[in-house]
């Protein structure tokens, strides 16, 4: 999936592969998956790790065919003062979802 992503939708972080690569509605959706089963430490990094292919870069000519989102689940949704929820409120412009709700996502495009 990275490489197939590299080479033909511009995708550059090439330190990491891909966990999802779909094309739904003549669009791409690049994403991390992620399950955060506690807060803190190392949870908190693999939920960088996700942000992180949000915020890669993709070439200038592949912008318009492609979506970058987040799929994370467990405990992030909980309401509290954690670093993840926090980001969560604060960040609407980013897509991160649920596997749970993929599906319905998907079908907005």
């Amino acid at each position: 999936m990275k490489n197939f992503a590299i080479k033909y939708l511009g995708y550059t972080r090439t330190d990491k592969g891909l966990d999802f690569l779909a094309k739904f509605n003549n669009k791409y959706i690049l994403a991390e998956t992620k399950f955060i089963t506690d807060f803190g430490g190392h949870q908190n990094d693999q939920f960088d790790d996700a942000i992180a292919t949000l915020t890669s870069p993709i070439a200038e000519n592949c912008k318009e065919s492609i979506i970058k989102i987040a799929i994370v689940d467990g405990v992030p949704y909980i309401k509290g003062t954690n670093k993840i929820f926090r980001y969560l409120q604060k960040n609407n412009d980013s897509v991160i979802l649920s596997a749970l709700v993929l599906r319905e996502y998907l079908y907005s495009l």
